[in-house]
Order: C-alpha cells, then structure tokens, then sequence
C-alpha cells in the first residue's frame, strides 16, 4: 500500500510536494483504516483543484515515476530497441531558470502487503537532463524506528551494501546512467529489487481527461471475459449495480486480418424488449458514454482489487453520475469487497463527493496554482483558516470549498466581453 508519495521540480510543480496516506489522528471513519505492521493507512484520496491547477500532474508525477521504474533499463546508449533518454526526461519547472536545467524528484513510502514481516519502504530517485543523479532504497523492520539503507546512489558514489555480493558485481558491470539500480536489478533477477520493481507495475492508472486514452481503454476486455462464463457473469453483476436494462453480453470474434496477431471480438450488449421475452442487440460501441467509462474501469477495477494495489484516476466524474461515482468510491472503502486493501487515488471536479459523510478530512485534498503558476498540494486535515483553526469534521465541505473558504477553486471574471463584439 502506498504511504507517501513525494516530488518536486515537475510540470507545474516547482517546490516539493507530499500526497500523504497515512491516516491522521481523528475520529470520522475510524474502522476504514488499514493497519499493516506499525503503518495505518488510508484506502481513498481525492484530489481537488480548479482547471489548470495541477491536480493532473500529480495523476502524470506518479505515472511517469512509474513507467520510468519499469522501462529505464532500456534507455542506455547501447539499447536495442532505439529509445533514447530525452524523450523521457521528466519535464521540470519551466518558469523559472533556476529549476528548468534542474534535477526533478520523484519518492514513495510504501508497504508490501505480502510482507508477513511488516517491512515498510522508501524509494526514491532524481533525474536531470543527462540520466539518473540520485537513487535510493530504504527499508525499516516493523520494530525499528528507523529506516536503514538497501542502496545509495549519487553521482559516481555507490553503495550497494545492502545487496548481495554477487548482485553488486553485476549491479557495477552493468549500470548506466540513463538507468535505475531497481530496473536493473529486476531485470537480473535481485529478489529485493524485483519486489520493488514489481510494486510499480502493478498499480493501474486511468486518464480520463484524454481522448485517445478513453478510445482504447473502452476496447479493453477485462480477463477472462471472452473464455469464463464466471468472469462473464461477475461483469454483468457489476453493470446491474447501476444499470440492470443490460441482461447479457453476446461476444463474437472477428476474423484476422493477415498480419494481425491479435485476436479481435465484436460485444453487443442484450436489452429485454418491452412486453416480450426476446432481446435487442446494441452493439457496445452504441451504449451511453458512461455505461463505456465503466466498462473500461471494470478491467484496472479487476486487477487491483485482486492485487491490492493502487489506482490512479484522473477525472474520475467526467460522465459519470455523482451517485455512481460515489458507488465506485465505497467500493474501495468497503472491507468485505476490497480484501486486499487496494486504494483508489482520484482527481475530480465533483463537489457533491466533497462530503463529511463520506470522506475524512485527510482523505480529501487540494491543488492551487499561485499567480506565478507555481502548484501547491495541501490536505484538507492540515488547513488552517485566516483565523488560524483547523477545519472541524461537521462543517459542509461542500459548501465552504465553493465558497472560496478552502481556497482550490477558479477565479472568475464575467463572460461579458462578446458586449464589444455585439
């Protein structure tokens, strides 16, 4: 489960920044918290933020921290598949000369929920314009205070101490700059960095905010839905929690084409026909835009709930109803169906979840862009108001963050220059 996810110097985010899911000391939803060792933790954070300010960078700062965790092996000089490393050199601060040559910082605290000795970690890295400068990887027992040191990376400094022997030969034979210690060290079969590794990969991430994203998301199949009738039904049972018009899914596959290597299927859904016991068939594609959202949730909603791991939504709303969203939410917040403590990290405009019927304060959290387009990241459980309080857990969230109470929220001028126009 992830804890803590720290970075700096991306996109609009110039100074470091922390979306912390640790759970804080309070009383609203106190048996929603997981406890894994010595860690309690939460299962939901819903990022909040006007337009343009910065809520989907921080969606875009995890993804490419973790895409750079699978694939940087493969950004060396001597790679065979011709990917270099420019064109995955995170974006920095660009409004500023002293941070657009700069490194940026990308860090995670988490914890394995396999581990059945209750090991927490921190992993962490900086990339600037010609590879990697700074690695590290830390790991704290469940009985110790504090984290001790599995690798350190810095420049030409390298300590591998907490590698085997063997592993840090070939660790030194191989590294480049370009690449990361854990990448590497998956690829060479290093238990240690294998967990790691293998910690990014399996966290899912959904951009609802981009066209093409939504275009083959909606294609996906989840697994074993074509071949298991189990796997079938369990997909009908989740449409049927918000919408029961669809009774059954008729799925044909469609003949290759010669170089196709992939297998394609034609999905119609089955409607019951008004005073009679046959069926209509509308082909998916022609189903409402949001009955195509959760059909392309329902795959990454499989795989992290079985897994446990963690899910990233950018604009979750974006043509869903507020009570279906709000079904999505309970999901993950519901122990008897997220077994394995999967969360759910999610951008949104939807106020109407801004509730305290629903989420903790520290659940709930906020992006601000200042008028030198420099974002900020704050937590609805550490604001102070002009008056130096903190926000109580019976206040209408709601109704203050549209208030301007919160802060996050536009700044809006009258439309009424089409006047000069007229």
């Amino acid at each position: 489960m992830l804890l803590q996810f720290n970075f700096k110097n991306y996109k609009s985010f110039r100074d470091e920044v922390s979306l912390d899911l640790s759970a804080a000391k309070m009383t609203e939803f106190s048996d929603r918290i997981v406890t894994l060792g010595n860690e309690k933790i939460l299962s939901i954070a819903a990022i909040y933020g006007a337009n343009a300010s910065g809520k989907s960078n921080v969606y875009d700062a995890f993804e490419y921290m973790s895409e750079y965790v699978k694939n940087s092996f493969r950004f060396g000089g001597d790679s065979k598949d011709g990917e270099g490393f420019e064109q995955y050199r995170p974006t920095p601060f660009l409004l500023d000369t002293g941070t657009e040559n700069a490194e940026s910082m990308f860090e995670v605290y988490f914890v394995l929920k396999d581990d059945k000795k209750g090991k927490s970690y921190n992993y962490g890295f900086c990339v600037g314009k010609n590879g990697v400068t700074e690695e590290w990887l830390n790991s704290k027992a469940r009985t110790a205070r504090k984290y001790s040191t599995v690798f350190y990376r810095q420049g030409n400094e390298l300590d591998l101490s907490g590698l085997p022997k063997k592993s840090q030969d070939n660790i030194k034979v191989a590294l480049e700059d370009e690449a990361l210690i854990v990448s590497l060290g998956a690829k060479l079969k290093i238990s240690k960095l294998k967990a790691v590794r293998d910690w990014f990969i399996s966290n899912e991430f959904a951009d609802f905010g981009d066209p093409v994203s939504n275009f083959f998301m909606s294609r996906l199949l989840p697994k074993g839905f074509v071949d298991n009738p189990a796997v079938k039904r369990q997909v009908l049972n989740y449409f049927a929690s918000f919408d029961n018009s669809i009774k059954d899914f008729n799925i044909e596959q469609i003949p290759r084409e010669k170089d196709s290597k992939d297998d394609t299927y034609k999905i119609t859904a089955l409607h019951k026909k008004i005073g009679s016991d046959d069926y209509a068939e509308i082909p998916l594609s022609g189903e409402s835009a949001g009955t195509l959202k959760m059909f392309a949730l329902y795959p990454e909603l499989q795989e992290v709930l079985d897994k446990g791991s963690v899910f990233f939504i950018d604009e979750l709303n974006a043509r869903l109803h507020p009570l279906l969203v709000r079904n999505f939410i309970l999901t993950f917040l519901n122990s008897k169906i997220n077994k394995n403590h999967a969360q759910l990290v999610f951008t949104t405009h939807d106020t109407w979840q801004l509730s305290n019927n629903l989420l903790r304060r520290d659940e709930i959290w906020f992006t601000e862009k200042n008028t030198d387009g420099i974002s900020t990241l704050y937590s609805l459980a550490d604001f102070v108001d002009k008056d130096g309080t903190k926000i109580r857990k019976d206040e209408s969230y709601e109704k203050n963050y549209l208030l301007g109470k919160y802060g996050a929220i536009p700044s809006l001028k009258s439309i009424d220059f089409f006047k000069e126009v007229l």
